[in-house]
């Protein structure tokens, strides 16, 4: 019998959580993306700068790969199909 690493712990974790949880955690990297490049026009030394770069691009992709691992394969064409519907009513 294989153990599980604390990884497989974790993904088998997230996986098990629902659709509408993976959406709203996706849709959290956005404003952490937003954040990490708005940041460069702080008045703040290039120091700092790297160090709050490094920290809100982290948590945007932190947020993206959880939100995608949360939706899986399904979960992620089932979001693609309901972006195109809506794509397809505005015109």
């Amino acid at each position: 019998m294989r153990k599980f690493s604390t990884w497989n712990k974790l993904k088998t974790w997230l996986q098990s959580l629902s659709f509408r949880t993976g959406v709203i955690v996706l849709l959290c990297c956005i404003p952490f993306y937003i954040l990490s490049f708005a940041q460069m026009l702080l008045p703040i030394s290039t120091a700092a700068k790297g160090v709050l770069w490094t920290i809100l691009f982290g948590l945007a992709k932190t947020f993206q790969y959880g939100g995608l691992t949360i939706l899986g394969v399904e979960g992620y064409n089932r979001l693609k199909g309901w972006i195109k519907r809506r794509k397809g009513e505005g015109g």
